[in-house]
């Protein structure tokens, strides 16, 4: 916690550079903008959906609807985020998706809307969490998940699964 705490600014949100220094992406693969607020057992991000990102020009040509799975990696972002908020030396360990289960969709996303995800972490099992999340859109629902995300020793699994 007080690692990710000290990348806050005085009103408890974290911008895009310092969510950076916490995940492991880059631009062209970060789908939250900023912490809005974070604590042990809860998050909520912001996502300006932007009519130059890569899959505008090419899903629904013409239609830019953003895609579900990308709205769901932001979800999967955002509790990754509040999964590593409740680990010591988090940067020791990489943050897995193991399971995501019902996910919906209600309602289409285009450029120019704000999404906020909201991640609320429900359990911890082992090195396993637990979270449910919704993204809303003026307070609308747009989607909603539940899923199981792995903490596992970044220096053992990139060694197992790197090319040699």
């Amino acid at each position: 916690m007080g690692e990710i705490d000290s990348l806050k600014a005085e009103d408890g949100s974290i911008s895009r550079e310092n969510i950076k220094k916490i995940l492991p992406y880059e631009d062209s693969f970060l789908y939250i903008d900023k912490v809005l607020s974070l604590d042990g057992k809860n998050i909520t991000v912001k996502k300006e959906v932007r009519a130059d990102e890569y899959w505008a020009g090419g899903h629904f040509s013409g239609f830019p609807i953003m895609p579900g799975a990308l709205i769901v990696e932001g979800l999967g972002q955002a509790a990754t985020l509040l999964v590593r908020y409740n680990l010591r030396s988090h940067l020791d360990y990489d943050v897995l998706a193991y399971k995501i289960r019902g996910a919906k969709f209600f309602r289409p996303t285009f450029p120019g809307h704000e999404l906020i995800f909201r991640v609320r972490l429900v359990f911890r099992f082992r090195r396993l969490y637990f979270v449910k999340g919704e993204v809303l859109r003026k307070e609308k629902i747009v989607a909603k998940a539940k899923m199981v995300l792995a903490i596992v020793d970044k220096k053992q699994f990139r060694e197992k699964y790197s090319k040699k």
